[in-house]
C-alpha cells in the first residue's frame, strides 16, 4: 500500500517550479526518508483560530467537494493544511494563507453579511473565484498556495489514493489499444 510519504515525494511533478515552499520542503525530506509520515499526529502548534479553522474546512471542501467520492474534509485536508503550516512553513510562508483567509472573511462580511464559513457553497465559490483572480487583497497568492495545499493533502491521503484513484502496486500488462471508455479511474502507483 502506498503511504503519504511516498505520495508526497511524487507530488512535486504536479506543480513544477511553482511549488509552495512548505510542500517542497516536506517532499524533499520524504524522498530522503528523514521524516515520519506527515499525517501522523497533530500539528506542533496551532496555526488557525477556531473561525479560521472552520473557514479552511469550508473552502477546502469547495476546492475538492464530496461527489461520488469523499471530499477534502473526509480526506482530512484541513488538518493536513494546519500541520503543513505549523511544522513545515516558516512564519513568512504562513502570511499568504493567513492574509488570504482574512481577506476572504472580510469580503464575505461585506458582500453577504455572514462569516465566510457560514456562506452558501455558491457564495464560497464566488469568494474563491475573487481570490483566484486577484480581486481581493492577497487573493492570488493565497489561492495558489491554498489550492496546492488542498490538492496535495487530498491526493496524498488514503481517501485520495484509494477511493479517488485506483491504486495498483504492480500494474497489469501493457495494452496500447485499451479502450479509453473502459477507464474508470486514474491510476496511481
Amino acid at each position: 500500500m502506498i503511504d503519504r510519504r511516498t505520495a508526497l515525494a511524487g507530488v512535486v511533478g504536479m506543480f513544477g517550479a511553482g511549488l509552495f515552499a512548505p510542500i517542497a520542503r516536506a517532499a524533499d525530506a520524504a524522498k530522503a526518508s528523514r521524516i515520519p509520515v506527515i499525517s501522523e499526529g497533530p500539528p506542533s502548534a496551532p496555526v488557525f483560530t477556531p473561525a479560521q479553522r472552520a473557514l479552511v474546512s469550508a473552502l477546502s471542501e469547495r476546492v475538492i467537494p464530496t461527489t461520488d467520492t469523499p471530499g477534502a474534509i473526509a480526506a482530512g485536508v484541513p488538518e493536513f493544511i494546519e500541520k503543513m503550516l505549523a511544522d513545515w512553513a516558516v512564519p513568512e510562508e504562513r502570511k499568504p494563507i493567513l492574509a488570504g483567509l482574512q481577506a476572504v472573511e472580510a469580503r464575505s462580511l461585506q458582500d453577504y453579511r455572514v462569516p465566510a464559513a457560514k456562506a452558501t457553497p455558491e457564495q464560497q465559490d464566488a469568494l474563491l473565484t475573487l481570490a483566484m483572480n486577484g480581486q481581493i487583497p492577497s487573493g492570488a497568492a493565497f489561492f495558489e498556495a491554498f489550492r496546492q495545499l488542498v490538492v496535495t493533502g487530498y491526493y496524498t491521503s488514503e481517501v485520495g489514493i484509494t477511493q479517488e484513484r485506483e491504486y495498483l502496486p504492480v500494474p497489469g500488462e501493457y495494452n496500447g489499444a485499451f479502450p479509453y471508455s473502459q477507464v474508470n479511474k486514474v491510476y496511481s502507483a
